[in-house]
C-alpha cells in the first residue's frame, strides 16, 4: 500500500494505491538510485543497510518564521487493494514564530510524482574499503557543472575519458587530500585578511568562499564541514545565517532548493518534475515572516533552510541529495525589501489570512492535532526546549544536587513566543513526570514573563497559548499582573533565569545584579536568543554583574570569559544542533509513524548525561561542537531505542523491529553510525 502525496490547484491531496514494491535503495546514508548516487559512502567497512524507496521520512523544518504544513483532513484508513482510492483536500499552512521544524512519514512521501517517470534501477550498496560506481546520465561541461559530480581536478584520467573531461580541465590530477589542503589554505588566508574587519564583514567573507565551494563541490564541501564543523557552523548557521538572510537577495549566486509562490497555484504538481533528486528524506519549509527574530524577511528567508540542513548533512550523516529547502513565499510586509530593486520575492505584502493563520496559538493548536498523525516535530517549540532543558537539568548536577532536585527549581523565563513556551512545557513535563504529580501543580515552580511583564491569570485577552503557564496573582506575594523583570528576579530568588525574548541586552545589570540574591549556590543565566545582537545578555556582562558562580548558556557562541587569577568563565552555546539532527536520523532508521514526548525527553536526557561531573562542576554544560556528530549518533540511538520502548519503531530498510528490540545500546549506537553519510569520490561510469 503506497500513499500519495499530490499537489492538484493549490491544495494538497492524500491518495492511496497498491503498488509492486521497487528494489530496496541503499538507505540514509546513500542515495536512492543509479542516477544520483552517494558522492560519499557510511562511515563504517560494514556498509549501509538496504532501505525501500517506500518508506521515506520527510523532516519539514521551518524557522523563525518557519512554515508548517496543514493538512485540512487527516488520511483516511488505507481503502482495500480494489478502491480506487480517495483524495482529501488539504492547505498549507503556516508558523510565524522563530523555528519550527517538521517531519513528515508516508510511504513514497517524495516518489509520489517521481518514481512513476523514472523508469530507474535499483541503486548500488557501497562499501568504505572500495567505493562503489555511479552511475550518470551527464558528459562533459554537464559534470563539471553539477556539485554533486564535479571534483574539479580530481578526476582520474580514466573518468576523464569515460566522461568526455579530457581538454576541459588542467592535466594534473590533484588528490582529494591535496584539494582539501588547498581550499583551508585559502580559507586561513582569507581569516587573516579580514581580521581587523569588522565582525559582519568578516563573517560574509567567510560566508561567500564557503558558499562557492558549495555551489562548485558539495563533497569536498561537506568534507571540509564535517572536519572544522566548530569553526564552519557559526558561518553556516547562526549566528551568521541571518546576516545572510537579511542581505540574501544581493549574495544570491546560484540557485539552491524549490521555490513555491502564490503565482504557482494550479502548477505545483508540475513543479516538483523540476527537482532533480529521485528520492528526498529531509525537507526543510519557510515561508520568511520572522527569521531568528529579525523579523520579516520575506523569501531571502531561504537561507535559513540551505544551513539547517547543512547541519542536518554534516552532524547526522543526512545524504545531500536527499534533502530539499523549500521556499514558501506568500509576499513580505517588510516595506524595505518591498522597495529593493534588488528583491528576489514577490513584491505584494502578505495576505491578512496568512497573518492570522501564522500565529503562535495556531501554530500550537495544530502541532497537538497532527503530531500524532503524521511523522514531525517542531524544532523552534521542540527541539529548543529539548537543549534547554538539558542544561536546565545540567545546573542541577552543577549544583552538587541530584537530578531528582530539578522539581525544587524556580525558573524564570522570560519570552512567551513558540520557543519559550515550549522550554516550559517540556520542563513541566520533566517535573510533573518527577515529582509524580499533574502538570498543573508543577506549574507552581515557573514565572514566565512576556513583553508586558509577569503573565498571570489576571490579565486581560490572555493568549490562551501561555494560559496554562500564567501564574495565579493570588499565590504570588508582592508580585501583580503585569510587573517588571527586576522585581520577578527580586522576589522570586530564581535558581535559573532564562531568556528566549528576542530582545538584545534585556537582562541589564541591575537584573544581572539582582541574581546574585538567588537561592541556588550556583545560579544559571540562559540567554537563548539569537543571532548575537539578540542575546538577551553577553557572557561578559552575566560574569561581571551576577557573580563568578554562574552557570552561563547562550544561543549565539560567545568567547570564554577570563575572570583572573587563571580562572575561566565557561560559556555553554545552548543551540538546538546539539538535537535536532539526532532527532530526525533517529525517527528515520526507527521507522516511527510519529515522535511523540517520550522520544524527544530521550533525546534531552541522553545530551544531559553526556559531559561528566567533573565538567558540570566547572560549569560545562554543552559539549564541544566537534563532537556534533559523536553526540547525534548519541541522540539518534536514544531518540530510536524510545521508539522501540513505545512500540513505534518499524525498522528501516533490512532492519525490522524485531532486529532493532533486540539491539544493545551500543549496538544501536554502532547501527545509527553506519547510516550516517560521509563524503568521498567515487568513481562515475557514463550511461546513456
Amino acid at each position: 500500500m503506497e500513499n500519495l502525496i499530490i499537489i492538484r490547484n493549490g491544495f494538497l491531496h492524500v491518495a492511496h494505491r497498491t503498488a509492486e514494491r521497487p528494489k530496496p535503495s541503499s538507505g540514509i546514508g546513500q542515495a536512492g538510485s543509479d542516477t544520483k548516487c552517494s558522492s560519499g559512502l557510511p562511515a563504517s567497512p560494514d556498509g549501509p543497510r538496504g532501505g525501500s524507496p517506500f518508506a521515506h521520512t520527510v523532516v519539514v523544518r521551518p524557522q523563525p518564521q518557519n512554515f508548517p504544513i496543514l493538512f485540512g483532513a487527516p488520511p483516511p484508513p488505507p481503502p482495500p487493494p480494489s478502491s480506487p482510492g480517495s483524495l482529501l483536500p488539504g492547505r498549507f499552512s503556516g508558523d510565524r514564530e522563530p523555528c519550527a521544524c517538521f517531519l513528515l512519514r508516508a510511504r513514497g512521501m517524495w516518489n509520489f510524482a517521481r518514481v512513476a517517470a523514472s523508469g530507474l534501477r535499483g541503486s548500488r550498496r557501497l562499501s568504505t574499503a572500495i567505493p562503489g560506481p555511479c552511475i550518470v546520465h551527464k558528459r562533459g561541461a554537464d559534470i563539471l557543472h553539477d556539485p554533486w559530480f564535479n571534483k574539479d581536478t580530481g578526476f582520474p584520467l580514466t573518468e576523464r575519458d569515460r566522461l568526455g573531461l579530457r581538454g576541459l580541465l588542467p592535466p594534473r590530477v590533484i588528490s582529494f587530500e591535496h584539494q582539501y589542503d588547498r581550499f583551508m589554505q585559502s580559507y586561513r588566508s582569507l581569516e587573516r585578511n579580514t581580521r581587523n574587519e569588522p565582525e559582519g564583514v568578516s563573517s560574509l567573507s567567510k560566508w561567500r568562499i564557503l558558499n562557492r565551494l558549495h555551489d562548485r563541490n558539495e563533497t569536498l564541501y561537506y568534507r571540509v564541514l564535517i572536519d572544522n564543523i566548530k569553526d564552519f557552523a557559526p558561518i553556516i548557521y547562526t549566528p551568521t545565517v541571518g546576516l545572510v538572510c537579511q542581505n540574501y537577495s544581493g549574495l544570491f549566486r546560484r540557485p539552491r532548493g524549490m521555490y513555491f509562490s502564490a503565482k504557482d497555484k494550479g502548477e505545483m504538481m508540475s513543479m516538483i518534475y523540476n527537482w532533480p533528486a529521485q528520492q528526498v528524506d529531509m525537507i526543510v519549509l519557510t515561508d520568511g515572516s520572522r527569521i531568528l527574530g529579525l523579523g520579516d524577511l520575506g523569501v531571502q528567508g531561504i537561507g535559513i533552510p540551505i544551513g539547517k540542513l547543512d547541519m542536518y548533512v554534516a552532524a547526522a550523516g543526512i545524504n545531500p541529495q536527499r534533502i530539499l529547502p523549500v521556499m514558501l513565499d506568500v509576499g513580505t510586509n517588510n516595506q524595505k525589501l518591498l522597495e529593493d530593486r534588488l528583491y528576489l520575492g514577490l513584491r505584494q505584502p502578505r495576505r491578512l489570512c496568512s497573518s492570522k493563520i501564522f500565529n503562535l496559538s495556531g501554530l500550537l493548536r495544530r502541532l497537538q492535532r497532527y503530531r500524532t498523525r503524521f511523522c514531525m516535530f517542531n524544532d523552534d517549540i521542540q527541539g529548543t526546549a529539548g537543549v534547554a532543558l538539558a542544561g536546565l537539568l545540567g545546573t542541577v548536577r552543577a549544583q552538587g544536587r541530584p537530578l531528582t532536585d530539578f522539581v525544587k527549581q524556580k525558573i524564570v523565563v522570560v519570552g512567551a513566543g513558540s520557543a519559550g513556551l515550549g522550554v516550559l512545557k517540556q520542563a513541566v513535563q520533566a517535573v510533573s513526570r518527577m515529582a509524580g504529580n499533574s502538570e498543573a501543580a508543577a506549574n507552581s515552580q515557573f514565572y514566565l514573563l512576556d513583553k508586558d511583564g509577569l503573565v498571570t491569570k489576571a490579565r486581560k485577552n490572555l493568549d490562551p497559548a501561555a494560559a496554562p503557564f500564567a501564574k495565579d496573582p493570588g499565590g504570588i506575594d508582592g508580585l501583580v499582573e503585569g510587573a517588571n523583570l527586576l522585581e520577578v528576579v527580586r522576589k522570586v530568588r530564581p535558581h535559573v533565569l532564562l531568556g528566549l525574548s528576542g530582545v538584545g541586552g534585556i537582562f541589564n545589570e541591575e537584573v544581572l545584579n539582582a541574581m546574585r540574591e538567588s537561592e541556588s549556590p550556583k545560579p544559571a543565566i540562559f540567554a537563548m536568543s539569537n543571532p548575537t545582537n539578540n542575546a538577551e545578555c553577553s557572557a561578559a556582562d552575566a560574569f561581571k554583574h551576577a557573580g563568578e558562580n554562574i552557570v552561563f548558556a547562550s544561543g549565539s557562541p560567545f568567547a570564554n570569559v577570563d575572570l583572573g587569577n587563571g580562572k575561566v568563565g565557561h560559556v555553554n552555546q545552548a543551540n538546538n544542533m546539539y538535537l535536532f539532527p539526532g532527532i530526525g536520523l533517529g525517527t528515520l532508521l526507527s521507522g516511527a509513524h510519529f515522535i511523540t514526548d517520550g522520544m524527544l525527553q530521550a533525546a534531552a536526557e541522553c545530551l544531559a548525561s553526556y559531559m561528566t561531573d567533573e565538567e558540570v562542576q566547572n560549569g560545562i554544560l554543552y559539549p564541544s561542537i566537534n563532537s556534533i556528530r559523536h553526540i547525534t549518533a548519541e541522540v539518534g540511538a536514544a531518540v530510536l531505542r524510545a521508539a522501540v520502548a513505545e512500540e513505534l519503531a518499524e525498522g528501516h530498510g533490512d532492519i525490522g523491529p524485531r532486529e532493532l528490540m533486540h539491539m544493545s545500546k551500543e549496538e544501536t549506537v554502532q547501527y545509527v553510525r553506519r547510516n550516517m553519510w560521509y563524503p568521498i569520490y567515487s568513481p562515475l561510469v557514463h550511461e546513456k
